[in-house]
């Protein structure tokens, strides 16, 4: 497996995989939800970095969750590799609109309980357990309507790493620090091996 906590390495690794996108950098707002924030001027910019690293492991289509950021990412991408783009509404992040608005720390502390009792209610609307399902039942979905493809799925750190702690066995808390936006992984098919991870996408 190739781990790359800087900009990463563009060769083409298998024919069918699965990349996992987390959404490029958003413009926080306390006054909204999260699910509804949109990029930055500098997370546009860094979509066209991001297309170019996706383009080595040649998608055939772009998918992503319904929410704003994830939405411009893909787009972005799709638009710059000429790909089709989609959405599916269960890639979306854990559900947390309830949750107050807190420090950085106070983030941090929250996602930790929430990484490390996923089947517990400790932050936000749904367990970690019941989103990963969620995620899960919606790649499989897709992964069956594009057989044959590799597809390139934008969506969230949080939901993203439940993912990959379930089927690659990566320590969550640890990998959820260190993912910056974008980022990505890919996966080998159908056994979901990770085979690089870019933690960040930057010049």
């Amino acid at each position: 497996m190739m781990i790359c906590y800087g900009d990463g390495d563009n060769s083409e690794i298998m024919d069918k995989l699965l990349i996992l996108v987390r959404h490029s950098i958003s413009r926080q707002d306390p006054t909204v939800s999260a699910h509804q924030w949109t990029l930055t001027e500098e997370g546009l910019a860094r979509c066209e970095l991001l297309a170019r690293h996706l383009q080595a492991h040649q998608p055939s289509v772009i998918v992503s969750s319904e929410e704003p950021k994830a939405v411009q990412t893909a787009q972005a991408v799709a638009d710059r590799l000429r790909l089709p783009h989609h959405t599916e509404h269960d890639l979306h992040e854990h559900r947390r609109t309830s949750a107050p608005y807190g420090t950085q720390a106070e983030f941090e502390a929250r996602i930790r309980r929430l990484l490390e009792h996923p089947d517990q209610l400790v932050f936000g609307d749904e367990t970690g357990g019941a989103a990963c399902d969620r995620f899960q039942a919606a790649i499989e979905k897709l992964l069956a309507h594009h057989p044959q493809q590799t597809l390139a799925a934008v969506t969230h750190g949080t939901v993203m790493t439940l993912f990959l702690a379930r089927v690659a066995g990566v320590d969550a808390f640890s990998f959820w620090q260190k993912l910056g936006m974008p980022a990505y992984v890919v996966l080998s098919l159908p056994d979901y091996a990770l085979l690089k991870i870019v933690a960040v996408v930057k010049d």
